[in-house]
């Protein structure tokens, strides 16, 4: 025994458990988001069932069962339900009954004892509504302008026809709201801070400030033609609506401009639901949130977890390229040097909370506020810099990435060979050319690596972002279509401070929970394929220069 100790044997295997316990926790972790969060878009069947309440009365409740678990009878009878002598653990399922504006609550717990009967009518419907979540009952008839045009089962096709229409004049009214309007608004806000700019600059000719009023006046022209169209299209779509029995017997009427989509899950077969599952997983990538981001998608989540990161890789790779240069080819190497690489090393263990306090202080108010005072004194007292964005946040998680990026750049310098350098000397290169075309080139793969770690943990970190300018709901995009196209003073939208927002900020939790589990795998997918980009580019650059080492 005493000679296998000494062999290292044991070292080995436990290094071995060790990383094959990592591993597991790792993909175990990965596997239950996945579950979790992936199961959300598929259309469950919905259940009718009648339900014994605590004073006996039998009520009827039309919902999706959405979980289920068994608690002890003694909770059960602490909360008024009569469970039999003898019992000791009850089945509850947790039932999303939708129709919030109806009755009050999204979601309730049954207990499976108290369930009289149980069935599943091909006919029950689920409609999506853009306000107050699901609503669940039967089709009794299609309306246009308040009169009856379908009812009984030839209703369905007319209403999947109705429906198809409303929506495409819903996404045309939203095409006019963000695309032309949008821009009129932006030129004309543009304009009032020309002319600000003018009065703050003491002009006193009428020249220029008749050229503002005239190209408003042009502006107005095109918002008024464009506001009439968009006064005929919301005549149009208010023009139908549908009546809907709900489960305790009442009609509504609900208009299809307020519907997303209805399906009728107990009638859809293994394809039909499939169809479904993709429609509900692309408008989960694609599209904007709704329901105080407990619906919808998260297209601007990701949109601006991406941009970020990519800011930050162009703005932390010369800073940390140039410093680790400096302190590796050019600083004396000594005492000080030695301090300042310790200093660089503790700097990666900060909190990251601390550098939003840093950001918020020297980027925002500092920065921000005096690049106001100089550039844009005609938005004032409204900030331009001074406010939360998109470059403070860039930059500040640039700083909080820049040790990685020194470390690792400095460590792929150290193993360039020193017969390298002075060949290249002794041929006639000066010390900058053989830097610029030898040594960093060969340096480059561990530069890669640097990058890699640092979008890593750039693109997972939320505590500093959510001082320096992420927000909960995003009204437009840092990229669009107005010069100048990126719009780095804009808030954004992240896809950490997302999970955070709808697990711990929404007021409906039952329905949030499983997009935290969605937006938690999402969030991991977009740091994968963003370190297999930096990876692909780290494997060419170490091909390409494969030959000079």
């Amino acid at each position: 025994m005493k000679s296998w100790f000494k062999s290292g044997s044991p070292w080995v295997w436990l290094s071995a458990a060790a990383v094959s316990t990592s591993l597991i926790m790792v993909f175990g972790l990965l596997i239950l988001i996945a579950l979790r969060g992936l199961g959300y878009f598929w259309p469950a069947d919905i259940l009718e069932i009648e339900h014994r309440e605590a004073d006996n009365r039998i009520v009827r409740l039309i919902g999706e069962a959405q979980g289920r678990e068994d608690v002890s009878a003694e909770r059960i009878r602490g909360s008024g339900a009569k469970v039999a002598e003898g019992v000791e653990t009850v089945e509850r399922l947790l039932l999303k009954i939708g129709n919030r504006d109806i009755g009050g609550l999204d979601f309730r717990w049954v207990n499976r004892p108290d369930i009289v009967s149980e069935q599943r009518p091909e006919a029950l419907l689920a409609i999506e509504r853009r306000e107050w979540g699901n609503l669940y009952g039967y089709l009794v008839a299609v309306k246009q302008q308040d009169k009856v045009i379908a009812e009984g089962n030839a209703a369905w096709d007319v209403l999947m026809e109705r429906l198809e229409r409303t929506n495409q004049v819903f996404a045309d009214i939203r095409d006019i709201q963000r695309g032309d309007i949008g821009a009129i608004n932006y030129q004309i806000e543009a304009l009032r801070l020309e002319k600000r700019r003018l009065e703050l600059d003491g002009v006193k000719a009428a020249g220029p400030y008749k050229d503002i009023e005239h190209r408003r006046e042009v502006l107005n022209e095109r918002y008024l033609v464009l506001q009439k169209q968009l006064d005929t299209m919301y005549q149009d779509i208010e023009r139908d609506s549908i009546v809907v029995r709900v489960s305790d017997g009442r009609e509504v009427d609900v208009p299809l401009s307020k519907v997303v989509r209805a399906y009728r899950p107990n009638a859809m077969g293994v394809f039909a639901k499939s169809l479904h599952y993709a429609e509900k997983l692309w408008e989960f990538v694609s599209d904007e949130p709704r329901e105080a981001n407990t619906e919808g998608g998260i297209f601007p989540a990701i949109f601006g977890t991406v941009l970020m990161v990519i800011i930050m890789s162009i703005l932390v790779t010369p800073f940390g390229v140039i410093a680790a240069v400096y302190l590796r080819e050019y600083a004396k190497q000594g005492p000080v040097t030695r301090i300042i690489r310790i200093a660089v090393n503790n700097l990666a263990g900060v909190p990251s909370i601390v550098y939003g306090v840093f950001g918020l202080g020297f980027f925002v108010y500092f920065l921000g506020g005096n690049i106001d005072q100089l550039f844009f004194p005609e938005a004032l007292p409204a900030p331009t810099f001074g406010t939360g964005g998109m470059l403070w946040s860039s930059l500040t998680l640039a700083l909080l990435t820049l040790p990685v990026v020194i470390v690792a750049t400095e460590e792929g310098l150290a193993r360039i060979p020193r017969s390298i350098r002075e060949g290249s000397l002794a041929l006639g290169a000066t010390k900058a050319e053989t830097l610029w075309r030898i040594v960093l080139p060969m340096a480059s793969p561990a530069l890669m690596t640097g990058m890699i770690l640092a979008v890593a943990r750039a693109a997972g970190e939320v505590a500093p972002l959510m001082l320096v300018g992420v927000v909960k709901l995003a009204p437009s995009l840092p990229l669009d279509m107005n010069a100048p196209f990126l719009h780095l003073d804009r808030k954004f939208m992240h896809l950490g401070f997302h999970i955070y927002d709808v697990g711990f900020q929404s007021p409906n939790v039952e329905a949030a929970r499983p997009l935290v589990y969605a937006t938690a795998l999402l969030l991991v997918a977009v740091i994968v394929v963003l370190n297999l980009t930096a990876i692909w580019i780290r494997n060419n650059l170490r091909e390409k220069y494969k030959a000079l080492d």
